[in-house]
């Protein structure tokens, strides 16, 4: 009765938590490797470059130290250093407030330069991606808030680093090819962790844990939201709003294929 109250989801501090170790220190180098391989990716091909706006600058370096902390936790548990383990995690305090603003920041700042991504809707754009801000910063805040229950704090946090994969996602990915779904193409395959996460419980406890529910129920319904928001009435005027009078209001609302583009 012992072994089998330690498995249950509820549970805190049981031996099959810390067994499940090595399952969350695998995930943590699989979504860290899909950010870099995105975001090189690009850089490799010539499409980004250290000559943008000081706002991406600032996103980058402040995205990138999320990444490392997010592994370095992992890293720091997996080698039973708890007393590291919680001093670095007050990092986090600092970071998801920044993380949240400097992606405030460069959407707004891509939103006038150019309108977004031209395999993107401005209005999709827009309302997605505040979508995704505000489900990271609440699923990690979550998190944050549940450290004392492993299991909940480990996998509400695979979940929000989960919804950070999706830009370096989209860049592994033919966009333009899949025009006027290329937003949802970009953004659903960030589940494929919470799933994995799912599936590793079942096999292990016999049931999923609750948190892995609510994380991808809240990026899930998120996304949803956003995209039905996003054309309405109110979804179309408060993009036009944000854009009006910069470069971004010269681009059509919809997605399109610049002229010339080869598909």
């Amino acid at each position: 009765m012992a072994s089998k109250a330690q498995q249950t989801p509820s549970n805190t501090s049981g031996t099959g938590e810390i067994r499940g170790t090595r399952f969350f220190v695998i995930m943590a180098v699989i979504m860290v490797l899909v950010v870099i391989v995105g975001f090189s990716w690009q850089a490799i091909r010539g499409i980004s470059s250290f000559d943008a706006a000081w706002p991406f600058h600032v996103h980058g370096v402040i995205f990138m130290a999320w990444t490392g902390l997010y592994l370095a936790q992992h890293m720091t548990i997996a080698k039973g250093n708890r007393a590291r383990h919680a001093k670095l995690g007050k990092l986090a305090y600092l970071l998801i407030p920044a993380m949240l603003a400097a992606g405030g920041l460069v959407m707004m700042a891509s939103m006038r330069t150019s309108g977004g991504p031209f395999f993107f809707a401005v209005n999709e754009f827009f309302l997605g991606n505040l979508a995704v801000l505000l489900c990271f910063g609440g699923l990690a805040f979550a998190a944050l808030k549940s450290r004392r229950n492993i299991g909940w704090h480990r996998r509400l946090m695979l979940c929000s680093m989960a919804v950070l994969t999706g830009p370096a996602i989209g860049r592994l990915l033919p966009l333009p090819l899949v025009i006027p779904y290329s937003w949802i193409v970009a953004t659903a395959p960030c589940l494929i962790f919470p799933v994995i996460g799912m599936l590793a419980d079942k096999r292990a406890n016999g049931v999923v844990h609750p948190a892995y529910w609510w994380g991808a129920g809240v990026y899930a319904a998120g996304l949803a939201a956003a995209f039905a928001l996003a054309y309405t009435p109110f979804g179309y005027a408060v993009t036009e709003w944000m854009i009006t009078g910069t470069p971004g209001a010269e681009r059509p609302m919809e997605a399109f294929l610049p002229p010339g583009f080869e598909t």
